[in-house]
């Protein structure tokens, strides 16, 4: 636990020097005016003990009003540097949790598949915004409160030994006594963060599944189930916040016993020497004020190390995402695509990390331009993948997949992206309107254009039943609209792109036969000069593709047309067969 302890607290020092280094003037400063603000707080008690020692002791009201002037102008600084302090402290840390929840987010927008489903997207939702604001508070902390606590360390033990040298002995046993009484403390906190942050992602995670499949969960009326399981994840979480809490309601007592201790012992030792004529009243004051500064002072520092633990759990988090390669990368030397349209695999392998045995393996076929190829096959055949391996969502592990001549690994990503139009199997869509929508194909896209794709793709009748056409709301994942409408949008923000390459991965399921026969009908003339890849369940779908390759456990057990199939390949009848008569299927 001690080497993660350190870990957690080197990676979150080297994340708050990055991205505090762009802020260099803002931390000087702040430094510069918190020791003007701790400076004149510290020479304020100075000169409190001046006016009782030689003002009212004299009865000098001239010294009193006369010094009581100068303790209005320390003060009016003191204010003036505290608050300087505060506002660029603020400035910094706020443009620096900007800073790295930008880098945090570049990166994500980097990853494969792979890395994605690694951390998972409730985790990295957590990670870019929990994680980071904690890190960004005790930024905060740090150039407010912890700069103040050294200077007021080192200049009130000063301070406190030019009033009276003789009770020093009581600041070298409370500063150390208060240290290590908060830090056991905080030893004990430490992992209970960690456990903390963990346990928050899972709510996050059961309440993403829960909002995103509501309608699953009315259907099959489990609520009180997901009642329970959410009640589960949020006992976990607060559980550990619980027992959080307990450990740092410590923290409040220990700090206060400490400091009343220390009064009650300078007051009594500060009496001995005043009777002894060795201290005046307004120093034994003076040096009062002096310790309660510095413990003050021991005690935010000791509060901002508190909550360093978790910002330091959060900063290893961020950091596991900052640090990760993905497995797709851009080439160093991109190459222009030589060839025509087309895609071509050649003894594809395709291999998840850690697994035995390869999802895809032995995979070789061609995609012509102006031919359409059907990829069919049972459930977890490797369809999918095979489709996520032209626009590099995932990369081989064998083989090449080449797009007009040339290698997807050796294609600049955007370039290779730009070529190519896909229709996802879940069809997501963003929150906007249908217009926003369609446009992520083409940003410049014409009103004329947006018709002409929502027409070939079945869509331009129900469109224009929607209040307001094109401008039309779209909720989030286009939960407002159909499963159908929601694949026909998305076929028609592909054609609106016009691409080289089509990928349609399984994108014509939630038709009806009907509609599926005229959408292809109309789509057969926008696509004559492109590469189409239709992943299908359906064997209605691909009759007039111009080859089928049918998938079985990740291997091409048949390449041919619909005929041809059907007499020499075993696989395929059987799909043919079950969903020709009920009895098989």
């Amino acid at each position: 636990m001690g080497s993660r302890t350190f870990m957690g607290d080197l990676l979150l020092s080297r994340l708050l020097a990055t991205y505090l280094r762009p802020y260099r003037w803002h931390i000087t400063a702040i430094i510069v005016l918190q020791m003007i603000g701790t400076i004149g707080s510290l020479y304020l008690p100075s000169l409190n003990a001046d006016i009782i020692d030689f003002g009212v002791a004299n009865g000098d009201t001239a010294y009193i009003f006369r010094t009581g002037g100068w303790m209005l102008v320390v003060t009016v600084l003191q204010m003036l540097g505290t608050a300087g302090a505060v506002y660029f402290g603020a400035r910094a840390a706020m443009a620096a949790g900007r800073d790295i929840r930008g880098a945090v987010f570049g990166k994500v927008q980097t990853f494969s598949q792979r890395e994605v489903a690694r951390f998972g997207a409730p985790s990295l939702i957590n990670r870019t915004t929990n994680d980071v604001q904690q890190v960004q508070v005790l930024m905060v902390m740090l150039s407010t409160m912890f700069v103040a606590a050294p200077i007021t360390c080192v200049a009130g033990v000063v301070m406190a030994l030019q009033e009276d040298v003789g009770l020093s002995w009581l600041v070298a046993v409370c500063v150390p006594v208060l240290g290590v009484s908060i830090g056991l403390i905080i030893a004990r906190t430490m992992p209970q963060f960690r456990r903390m942050q963990v346990r928050l992602d899972g709510v996050n995670r059961v309440l993403r599944e829960q909002l995103t499949g509501i309608r699953v969960v009315r259907a099959f009326v489990r609520e009180p189930a997901e009642t329970r399981r959410f009640d589960a994840a949020n006992g976990a979480l607060t559980e550990t916040a619980l027992r959080v809490g307990r450990l740092q309601a410590l923290i409040y007592p220990t700090v206060m016993l400490v400091l009343n201790v220390s009064s009650v012992a300078v007051l009594w030792f500060g009496a001995q020497r005043v009777d002894a004529g060795d201290m005046r009243i307004g120093s034994l004051t003076a040096f009062l004020s002096y310790l309660m500064q510095i413990l003050v002072a021991v005690m935010m520092a000791t509060f901002i190390t508190m909550m360093a633990p978790r910002a330091a759990v959060c900063a290893e988090r961020i950091t596991e995402v900052l640090k990760t390669e993905p497995s797709v990368l851009p080439p160093p030397a991109p190459v222009p695509a030589p060839g025509p349209v087309g895609v071509e695999f050649r003894n594809v392998e395709m291999r998840h990390a850690g697994a035995d045995d390869p999802v895809l393996r032995n995979i070789s076929f061609r995609v012509e331009a102006g031919q359409t190829t059907a990829i069919i096959g049972s459930t977890g055949s490797g369809k999918s993948t095979l489709l996520s391996l032209v626009p590099r969502l995932l990369d081989v592990t064998g083989g090449k997949v080449r797009v007009a001549g040339l290698d997807v690994r050796a294609h600049e990503p955007e370039a290779l992206w730009a070529r190519i139009g896909l229709v996802p199997q879940q069809a997501y869509l963003f929150a906007g309107t249908v217009a926003s929508n369609l446009r992520y194909g083409d940003p410049m896209a014409t009103d004329e254009q947006l018709w002409a794709a929502l027409a070939v793709a079945q869509a331009k009748e129900f469109v224009e039943s929607l209040q307001g056409g094109l401008a039309a709301l779209v909720e989030q994942g286009g939960t407002n609209l159909s499963g159908g409408q929601r694949q026909r949008l998305a076929i028609a923000r592909a054609l609106v792109r016009r691409p080289e390459v089509y990928l349609f991965d399984d994108s014509f399921s939630a038709l009806d036969l009907a509609t599926d026969a005229a959408l292809r009908s109309a789509l057969a003339p926008h696509t004559a000069d492109s590469a189409v890849l239709v992943v299908a369940q359906r064997v209605s779908t691909v009759l007039d593709a111009d080859q089928i390759v049918v998938l079985d456990s990740g291997t091409v057990v048949g390449i041919g047309g619909h005929d041809e199939l059907i007499e020499t390949c075993p696989t395929y009848q059987e799909i043919v067969q079950s969903q020709q008569t009920p009895e098989p299927a």
